[in-house]
């Protein structure tokens, strides 16, 4: 996709053709959790979706954290990209590729001191403290490849390069279920089969990204420069972007950590159907993603090309891409929950309980869909303090919220503070809108 000149028509079909491959490839990778979520929610025991939950839950947090890798990445190559300066862009993928290198051999370093850090703060029971242990011990080794996933993801983003995206992202997916699927179900490996069949994936999608970066008409060897590489200017401006959205993530995840640790005070099967319905949850959100990246995309190429009728075009439809798809959301979701949430476990119990505060999800898209498509707008034009200071303010509400309404309501209550936390999201983003149209004066 080449940059687009301020007289360059762009229509909503546009965005969409940019937008609907992304969906696609993003939408997989929630639909993997939740096939891990419903492979072991038919085996015998509540205690193996329990233990999922909380090994993924550990997981998350650990490369969420360093979720920027693939999100700033994605907008300083489009940014490049529009500017013309391809050099430069293939800089922005040799710096964070060091970065994920160090901090995935970290890890596998600090592999027992995190997990046991972590059961102690969640305190399950011990079958499920077995059960989370394995899948951790397993993934664990998988780190470093994870995180260069994320800048290889990125990089391809930022460079326009749908297609490729698509494929990484749906061929990483779908072996890592048909491998859990094989074996769980074919080879009884249980928790061991779920993780062993993600580390095995997550390498197969590290080779298969190198040979697509090798393969780019943007890739050049004789770009590379250590001046260009460790350019003061440059490392300072990635430092500062990263250190926002890392923030950013800590309060999501925090979020996270604290609502899975209230629903394991609430028993077994309990954290079950709140598990169930996070997946479902994780499917809504990576669906807005798919939009977030098309504007981040945009956004990127209109900062670097100065193109301000580019930008305004990219905020018009980033407002009907918050809003149409939440509604449609909302109506197949309300069709279709029960069956959907009988995919995921043969448990009565679960299923009934799942159903029962189920009806919070008709509320996230409504509440946050804004709030996750305008997040690539900032990312794409690297203006990233909006979005660390609406998620600190937006898990203050939260933890408000949860002190009031858990011991009154209990799961219920636990709910609420998760909708006001999608609703703050929105709306302290929203009104920063006005700082996006500085970036470019018109």
């Amino acid at each position: 996709m080449k940059p687009l000149q301020s007289s360059t028509p762009f229509s909503y079909r546009s965005y969409l053709a940019l937008s609907i491959p992304l969906i696609i490839s993003t939408v997989t990778t929630p639909l993997l959790g939740a096939v891990d979520t419903a492979v072991v929610g038919h085996l015998s025991s509540s205690i193996y979706i329990g233990g999922v939950a909380i090994g993924t839950l550990i997981f998350n947090t650990l490369y969420w954290l360093f979720g920027f890798l693939r999100v700033s990445t994605s907008g300083f190559a489009a940014q490049a990209k529009g500017a013309g300066q391809l050099e430069k862009g293939f800089s922005e993928l040799v710096r964070p590729t060091i970065i994920a290198i160090l901090i995935g051999l970290l890890f596998i370093i600090l592999q027992y001191p995190i997990l046991q850090g972590v059961l102690a703060w969640i305190r399950p029971g011990a079958d499920i403290r077995e059960q989370a242990s394995i899948y951790f011990h397993i993934r664990i080794w998988g780190a470093p490849v994870t995180l260069l996933n994320y800048v290889i993801l990125g990089w391809l983003i930022g460079m326009a390069h749908v297609r490729q995206t698509l494929f990484l992202q749906i061929g990483i997916n779908v072996l890592n279920m048909i491998l859990a699927i094989v074996f769980v179900h074919v080879f009884h490996w249980q928790v061991a089969g779920v993780a062993s069949a993600t580390l095995i994936a997550e390498i197969a999608g590290l080779v298969f990204g190198i040979v697509l970066i090798w393969r780019s008409p943007y890739f050049k060897w004789g770009s590379i420069s250590q001046a260009g590489v460790f350019n003061r200017e440059a490392l300072r401006r990635m430092i500062s972007v990263n250190s926002d959205l890392f923030i950013r993530t800590i309060c999501l995840l925090a979020m996270f950590n604290i609502f899975t640790a209230n629903s394991t005070s609430f028993g077994p099967e309990l954290l079950a159907a709140n598990a169930i319905l996070l997946q479902v949850h994780y499917i809504m959100a990576y669906f807005f993603d798919g939009f977030a990246n098309a504007s981040s995309i945009y956004a990127g190429q209109a900062g670097g090309s100065r193109n301000p009728l580019l930008l305004w075009q990219t905020i018009r439809w980033s407002w009907y891409s918050s809003f149409l798809p939440a509604l449609l959301i909302v109506i197949v979701y309300w069709i279709f929950h029960e069956p959907l949430l009988g995919l995921f476990t043969d448990s009565a119990a679960t299923i009934a309980l799942a159903n029962e505060y189920s009806f919070w999800l008709l509320l996230f898209p409504l509440v946050t869909g804004a709030g996750l498509v305008f997040y690539g707008l900032f990312t794409g034009l690297s203006v990233t303090a909006p979005i660390r200071n609406s998620m600190i303010i937006s898990f203050v509400l939260f933890l408000v919220v949860l002190w009031i309404a858990v011991p009154v309501y209990g799961n219920h209550g636990l709910w609420l503070a998760f909708i006001v936390f999608g609703l703050g999201r929105s709306i302290f983003l929203l009104i920063r809108i006005p700082r996006l149209l500085q970036v470019i004066p018109d």
